[in-house]
């Protein structure tokens, strides 16, 4: 009997694809720096809807203060003075041979700004909520006195006889009409006279968003006199985020008191450092702003120049925003999701433990997971809260998973944590304001360096 010895096939070039693809080192590198690029796309839904989640807020925060009344800015009182301006009109007559002239009268008016101005702020705020949202607004009670000096527009080339004295009115500009809550009454020396809107005032407000309120027409003996002119005025104001004055005073002065925690002074000028005092139970501060501080003169002339530029005041504002950190927390998820994958790597490789590419594309979902979680905890709960209940549960679910994968409780908890302190780095950045750079940076160097110590043994040539 005979026997035929069949000399062994040569493998396909198939089979010498499937193995390189099975024991390849280069082989896994790529097919795992894939699955990280393929990943980038749910992470990048995810920061969609961390923005389109932020847009609602916003929306929902602009609908608050709409209706309770939006941010309040101030800009008066001051004086408002119609005067008299002539053009004359020369026409030649062909039949007498002579010229005829026409003179046409026109009224403009003159705006003067008070001598001394001084504002007493207070403010009550507390937060209204709507949903998972909130907004900061508040009822503020402004108190301004002050005083005119007597007027003379002999430096702008008006005659004392062509000014209309007994048309004189004075006017406040204000940003939240809706939000007055009481009466105004001015008080000049020993006159009151209430106030109006009239939106036809100037045509220089269609330059500012600002509404005109308007006297009636004030005693023109007072304005004529050799005196000052004393006036004190209040307001009350239902607002929300910010309260601003412009300092149109020769001398301006603003004292403002609040039980809001977290104030942010904005606007041209900051209050007085030695007087500012801001504690747990609110904050009070102080402004003084002097003609030589800011470039504009007290007198103009046919309109009101717009000097929204120059206020000042303090911006009331929820000042957690979770969405903010949570779309700085994904903005890391490349990094994690490529350092989760360069420990289960090394693990595969020097364990020579089989982990197939659907494994490694479990893991990567569970990583993206992590930050829907965050998102829709934090929208019912702090941020801290929600990063624990978000992290825990996305490391508990990786260790369990990897354990089954590994077949190693060393293994999985090694990557359990491995997960936690990468989060913990994380969140430490993300709380970070001026040192987030350099604490990344050392951080992502010990990282390499401890990759680089890790790989010194690993055979890269065994392909």
């Amino acid at each position: 009997m005979e026997q035929s010895n069949t000399p062994p096939q040569e493998p396909t070039t198939q089979n010498k694809f499937t193995n390189w693809l099975k024991t390849s080192i280069t082989a896994r590198m790529l097919m795992v720096g894939f699955l990280v690029i393929i990943l980038l796309i749910p992470l990048s839904y995810i920061n969609s809807l961390i923005r389109e989640r932020s847009y609602r807020q916003s929306d929902v925060v602009r609908e608050i203060n709409g209706k309770w009344g939006n941010n309040v800015l101030v800009y008066g009182p001051m004086l408002k003075i119609p005067y008299k301006t002539y053009t004359e009109t020369k026409t030649y007559n062909e039949t007498t041979k002579t010229y005829l002239t026409e003179t046409k009268t026109f009224i403009k008016h003159a705006y003067i700004f008070p001598e001394k101005l001084d504002a007493d702020v207070n403010v009550n705020s507390k937060t209204l909520n709507r949903g998972n949202f909130e907004s900061a607004v508040f009822t503020t009670k402004m108190d301004f006195s002050g005083h005119f000096i007597p007027t003379d527009l002999s430096s702008k080339d008006i005659k004392e006889e062509d000014i209309l004295w007994e048309k004189a009115t004075v006017i406040i500009k204000t940003s939240n009409l809706k939000g007055i809550k009481s009466e105004m009454v001015l008080k000049l020396n020993d006159a009151s006279y209430s106030f109006q809107t009239n939106f036809n005032s100037d045509n220089s407000n269609k330059q500012s968003n600002l509404d005109v309120l308007e006297s009636g027409f004030i005693n023109a003996k007072q304005l004529s006199d050799t005196n000052d002119d004393a006036f004190s005025i209040s307001m009350a104001f239902n607002g929300s985020e910010q309260i601003d004055i412009i300092p149109i005073g020769k001398t301006t002065t603003m004292s403002m008191s609040s039980n809001w925690a977290d104030p942010s002074f904005v606007g041209n000028y900051l209050p007085n450092d030695e007087t500012k005092k801001i504690t747990k139970d609110g904050f009070k501060a102080d402004w003084k702003v002097l003609q030589i501080n800011r470039a504009f003169s007290q007198q103009h002339l046919n309109s009101i120049p717009n000097l929204n530029r120059f206020a000042f005041g303090t911006k009331f504002m929820v000042m957690v925003d979770e969405y903010q950190k949570s779309e700085r927390s994904a903005k890391y998820g490349f990094l994690v999701i490529g350092l989760t994958f360069l420990i289960f790597f090394l693990i595969q490789t020097m364990s020579k433990i089989h982990i197939h590419p659907f494994q490694y594309l479990m893991i990567g979902l569970a990583l993206t997971m992590f930050y829907t979680l965050l998102v829709s905890i934090s929208e019912h709960s702090n941020f801290l809260k929600a990063y624990l209940v978000a992290g825990v549960s996305v490391v508990a679910l990786i260790t369990f998973y990897s354990k089954s994968i590994l077949k190693s409780f060393k293994f999985s908890s090694f990557i359990g944590i491995s997960l936690v302190a990468l989060y913990a780095f994380i969140y430490v950045i993300i709380q970070l304001e001026n040192y987030a750079l350099l604490v990344g940076s050392v951080g992502l160097f010990l990282i390499l360096a401890t990759v680089m110590f890790v790989s010194r043994k690993i055979d890269w040539h065994n392909d």
